[in-house]
């Protein structure tokens, strides 16, 4: 069966730098991470600086946990991001709430340890489930509980996440299909994007498209 091109998002960008480099290799999302206390958070000034010099066809995810409304409002408002990517105890109003305000996608992160996991995050209200192993862990989940009857199931479009490099990517993506896959750590060296990785990676997701 002929496996679509899963869409591309690098997660994590705090500098100019990692601007350029995707600007150069052309993924479909960034991800901005707004959780203070990780390694990889970006304020909301320095991620509307980092916004203005990528690229417009790149399309900006700001990453969340349990952040209030009315931040997360104002950034999809102000255009800094154009996804909201919820990884925290958000409940189902507060999704309906942020769509209702902003009118923009909503991406849901659910850790998955068991099938159980996988259909309560097909009853939640976004547009998009982002499937991972842990919260920003860089950890795989079993890829094999997508076996082809839970495919049939899934019927919301999901990024993949947890533990993704150039080396597994294209085996993830044969498992389980996505609509996307996330990456982080995995493109990284000593904490810091590494454009060579990055480039392997959207090489490795292309592979077989040609």
């Amino acid at each position: 069966m002929e496996i679509p091109v899963p869409k591309i998002k690098i997660c994590g960008l705090k500098s100019p730098e990692d601007i350029s480099y995707v600007n150069a290799l052309n993924p479909d999302y960034v991800g901005f991470v707004f959780m203070q206390g990780r390694k990889r958070y970006v304020s909301p000034k320095e991620a509307a600086f980092l916004r203005v010099l990528l690229k417009p066809s790149i399309q900006s995810v700001g990453v969340f946990v349990n952040e209030p409304l009315k931040n997360v409002e104002a950034l999809l408002k102000d255009g800094v991001i154009q996804l909201a990517q919820l990884h925290g105890q958000e409940d189902a109003a507060y999704a309906r709430e942020l769509k209702s305000l902003c009118h923009k996608p909503v991406i849901k992160a659910f850790i998955i340890k068991s099938k159980e996991d996988i259909d309560s995050a097909l009853a939640y209200p976004c547009d998009y489930l982002l499937l991972d192993g842990g919260l920003g862990a860089g950890k795989a989940f079993d890829w094999s509980l997508f076996d082809w009857s839970l495919m049939q199931n899934i019927k919301k479009p999901f990024f993949l996440a947890g533990g993704l490099n150039p080396a597994n990517v294209r085996e993830a993506i044969e498992l389980t299909h996505p609509y996307g896959v996330d990456v982080s750590s995995g493109v990284e060296t000593n904490n810091c994007k590494d454009f060579q990785k990055i480039e392997a990676f959207i090489e490795a997701v292309k592979r077989d498209a040609l």
